[in-house]
Order: C-alpha cells, then sequence, then structure tokens
C-alpha cells in the first residue's frame, strides 16, 4: 500500500471528519413522521423515472439517487449524511463491537497480506498464525499480486460463526508454505483499549469510541481496577469521536449520584426529553477526572459535561470539538441508510455545546486546524468564548457553551509550535505501516527479548528515529521532526511495543511521559 505522504496534513482532516462522522451521538427509532407524501417528493420521483426510460443516453439512476441524497443532506447540517451499502456494514460492524472472522490485523504490504498482529484468544492466534505470516491464498482464491478490492478480501475473511477457510500462509523466516484450517469465530472490537493502575490508588481506562460493548467493557475494567486499590480513576476520552450516547449516559450513571441529571435533548417541536442517573453507581465517590482534547466530541462530550456540569470531577485537556446534534439512523431497503439529525443535546447546566455550521461542512471539520493557528492549542487565553453562554455549576463555578467543553485544567499540546502536524502523524497509521516493515526486516533481533531488555534496546538507539525521519523527508519537506525528537521516539517506541508484546505494552509507554496525566498525577 503507497501512501502519498504530501497529502499527510489533508489526510488528517479527513480521518478527523470521518471519525466524527462514525461517533455522531445515534439514537436508533422507527421512520414514523418522517417526510410526509408531498407534491416536492412526487416531482423528485417523476423526474428519476422520465431519466430512467426516456434520456437518450444510458445513464446509472442508483447514482443520480444517491448523488441528489447527498446534495438534499448537504443542506442541512454536517452530521446529517446518507451511507452507501457499501459503507454501512463496516460502520455497523464497527460500532456492534465484535465481527465474525479469522482475528487479525493485516496491512496490504507490496501488494500481499501480511500480518500484523493475530487478535489475542482470537481464531487464528489459536490456530497459531504469527506476525509477519503472508495470507497467500483463502480457500484457493489468490490474495497475492493483485489488488484486490478491500469488501472482497474482507468476505474471504470473514463469514459465518463456526465455518471453516483454509489458509495458505507463507512464513518468511522459516521461508515455507504452511496450511492452516481456521474455524471462525467472534472477534471483539474493543473499545476499551486498555485499564490499568497508574500507581497504588489511580486507575486509568482509556474509551476509543462509544459502541453497543463500551458500557459492559468499561464496567469489567472498573470493577477489577477497584479490587487492585483504585480510589481514583481517570477516563481517557482524547481522540474519541463518539457513538452511541446511550453508552455514554451508562457510564455517566455509574459516576453520579440518584437523580443527578446527565444529559437532556430538545427536537424542532420543542420537546425535552431528560435524562437521569439512577441506581448506585459504582464510583460515585472518589478522586475522578477526565482527559479531552480538540478530537474529543458527542457520546465524549456528553459524558464529559455531565462530569463537569454536576461538580464531579475534573475535565483536563484542551477544548472538546463541539459536537451538540443527535442522529437518528434509518435503513433504506436496499442497505443504505440516512443518519439525520432529530435533535440538539444540553448538558445539565443547560448548555449547548454545538459548535457554528453556518459556513459549510468544510470549513466547520477544518475548524479544528484553525485552533493550532490561532494559538488555542497552546494558550488557554486564545480559546474563543462568547461571553453571553455563562453558565453555573450547583457549586457557582461559570462553565461556557457555544463550542466544545472547556476543560477546568488547561494542557497544553506538547509538540512545538509550528509542527503540530507531527501530534497527529505520530498517531496515524503511517507509524504502524512503517514499524512493520522495520520488524519484517528485523523481526529476529527483538526474538526472546523481555519488555525490560527491549525498552533499555530501543532507548539506546536513534536507528529507527532516524529511518523515520528519513522515509518522511523525501515525501513532506515541511514536518520537522528532530523538533519534537523525544515525543517522536516515545511513539515509535509504543508502536514496536504493540506489535510485538500487546496493547498493554503501547500504553505503558506513552502514559509515562504523557503531560496531562503528569499533571494530574503531581498534584496529588
Amino acid at each position: 500500500m503507497k501512501i502519498n505522504y504530501k497529502y499527510i496534513p489533508i489526510y488528517i482532516s479527513i480521518v478527523l471528519a470521518i471519525g466524527i462522522f462514525i461517533g455522531g451521538s445515534l439514537s436508533f427509532s422507527s421512520q414514523d413522521e418522517l417526510l410526509t407524501n408531498n407534491y416536492s417528493k412526487e416531482k423528485l420521483n417523476q423526474l428519476i423515472d422520465f431519466i430512467d426510460s426516456e434520456y437518450v443516453d444510458e445513464l446509472d439512476t442508483d447514482s443520480i439517487v444517491n448523488n441528489t441524497v447527498d446534495n438534499i443532506l448537504a443542506q442541512l447540517d454536517p452530521h446529517s449524511v446518507y451511507i452507501p451499502p457499501s459503507e454501512q456494514v463496516e460502520v455497523t460492524e464497527n460500532m456492534k463491537g465484535d465481527f465474525v472472522g479469522i482475528g487479525v490485523r493485516f496491512y496490504i504490504f507490496k501488494d500481499t497480506v501480511a500480518i500484523i498482529q493475530s487478535i489475542e484468544n482470537g481464531p487464528s492466534a489459536k490456530a497459531g498464525i504469527k506476525a509477519g505470516d503472508r495470507i497467500l491464498y483463502a480457500d484457493g482464491t489468490k490474495l497475492f499480486g493483485r489488488k484486490l478490492p478491500t469488501d472482497s478480501l474482507f468476505n474471504k475473511l470473514k463469514g459465518k460463526e463456526g465455518s471453516e477457510v483454509e489458509l495458505t500462509i507463507y512464513r518468511k523466516p522459516e521461508k515455507e508454505k504452511i496450511k492452516f484450517k481456521i474455524k471462525r469465530g467472534v472477534v471483539p472490537l474493543k473499545s476499551v483499549d486498555v485499564g490499568l493502575m497508574l500507581n497504588s490508588s489511580t486507575a486509568y481506562i482509556k474509551i476509543n469510541r462509544f459502541a453497543e460493548t463500551t458500557y459492559r467493557e468499561f464496567k469489567s475494567n472498573l470493577t477489577r481496577l477497584k479490587k487492585q486499590g483504585a480510589t481514583s480513576l481517570v477516563i481517557d476520552l482524547r481522540d474519541n469521536g463518539g457513538g452511541y450516547m446511550e453508552e455514554a449516559i451508562a457510564i455517566a450513571d455509574e459516576l453520579l449520584a440518584n437523580k443527578q441529571l446527565i444529559v437532556f435533548t430538545k427536537n424542532k417541536k420543542g420537546r425535552i426529553e431528560k435524562t437521569y442517573a439512577t441506581k448506585k453507581g459504582d464510583f460515585e465517590t472518589g478522586r475522578l477526572f477526565v482527559l479531552i482534547n480538540e478530537n474529543s466530541a458527542s457520546a465524549s462530550e456528553i459524558l464529559a459535561g455531565a462530569i463537569q456540569d454536576n461538580d464531579r470531577g475534573t475535565i483536563v485537556g484542551r477544548r472538546s470539538f463541539g459536537k451538540g446534534l443527535v442522529q437518528r439512523e434509518m435503513d433504506f431497503e436496499d442497505g443504505s441508510a440516512v443518519r439525520l439529525t432529530v435533535a440538539r443535546y444540553y448538558t445539565p447546566t443547560g448548555r449547548s455545546i454545538q459548535k457554528p455550521y453556518v459556513k459549510g461542512t468544510e470549513q466547520y471539520f477544518q475548524e479544528s486546524e484553525l485552533r493550532f493557528k490561532n494559538g488555542e492549542l497552546y494558550d488557554k487565553d486564545s480559546i474563543k468564548i462568547a461571553d453571553t453562554l455563562k453558565f453555573k455549576t450547583p457549586k457557582g463555578r461559570i462553565v461556557y457553551g457555544g463550542g466544545g467543553i472547556v476543560p477546568d485544567v488547561f494542557v497544553p499540546i506538547e509538540f512545538e509550535r509550528s509542527n503540530e502536524a507531527v501530534a497527529y502523524l505520530m498517531e496515524s497509521g503511517i507509524v504502524g505501516n512503517f514499524v512493520f516493515e522495520q520488524l519484517d526486516k528485523h523481526r529476529n533481533i527483538f526474538k526472546n527479548l523481555s519488555f525490560k531488555e527491549f525498552l533499555t534496546k530501543m532507548n539506546a538507539t536513534d536507528v529507527y528515529f532516524n529511518l523515520f525521519e528519513k522515509l518522511l523527508s523525501k515525501h513532506v519537506k515541511e514536518i520537522q521532526l528532530r523538533k519534537s525528537k523525544q515525543v517522536v521516539k516515545r511513539y515509535l517506541n509504543a508502536e514496536f511495543a504493540k506489535q510485538l508484546y500487546g496493547e498493554k505494552a503501547y500504553y505503558d509507554i506513552v502514559l509515562k511521559e504523557d503531560v496531562m496525566l503528569n499533571k494530574i498525577l503531581n498534584k496529588k
């Protein structure tokens, strides 16, 4: 898979937009009261029929309809979107929290399916598939040396639970082909990356999105960490674009006292629906911190807003994205769907944190980039707050509406000014691909190393930093890695650790020097 590095800043914007698109605050129900029959609707149907039957050239009317739907929704708001059938399955699967397949992370490397990692306890791991293995054939279908569409590739690896697929694997170190019969199984897509103890009393839980399984994952981790002695809790919502608001509400319920308001919504008819905390939660007392940044959106903001407005904990980081719209997803018969904004949500004090979108979708999503330019990510005083949108918490603290959650404790981005693109670059797929290729060449030098020995080895060398810098310098002249060398090395080392030792090893490295966590822990 070739990457055009000169477009990295554009990739960053697209990735953010997709993240927020997938992570809208979702609320599903029937299509009742959606678009009553009227003359305009009949006119549109007739026009499509006229084109289909009378137009001089052959046209794909399905494509015309899809473009029409897109254009209609573009007149509404940035989060009312059409999802074609080709994307709907993947979106649904991502939010469901699991899928049926063989359980691998892979990378298309030189037209070959290369295994980055077999998912722990998944079908492939149990069968003996290893990192670095290449999948040559699946049930006799050739997968290498051809540009196979992604959906076709997934169809070969996924299937019904319990069904078998025969894989022909090339194992590079031994230079041999091996056949495996793998029984497909349910593979979890974790929405809680990790739950661990930062010290003897402080627990840390990282939530990457709010999927169907998030509350269950969170509660399981919280229960385990409390048994280990946790009396303080850090919930990391950085770069979490949202998802199911019900999952965020359920987590808030564990943190807030009975009958405390969590969130309320209001539709165009003025109907207000309030959601309150209910039964005794698992963590209603004890110090609580929530980490957010400019990419924390939607359901993340519901959770952070509920904690802030009820004076329950401390919000740490930078101003969140600013999405306060609620979508309802409605399916079409062809497998596509429309995700339509049906209400606004408000935090307990009455704040709408939706940022303006009157200048169009493109500028709406690029607003996050403007925060770099106006200095907001480096200096809290640069945050533009509407003084007319002041609200008071029960304890009299002032909070603001009109564009995201402003943290109680501001922590600037740790990358140098004018070098902000590196911040997103180091968490992109480019890093993972680079690390895989390095391991593919030199996997043996890490063989049998303990994690401690690995850290000593990586901290003592600049080899991989220099190689990564050299790679980028060929394509992206304006990104200067050396200005942020130690941070770049940390993320490179962490990615090596993830591919060699697993997810927890990644966080063991990145959290050690995390500026937001250090801000919290140093206050204790």
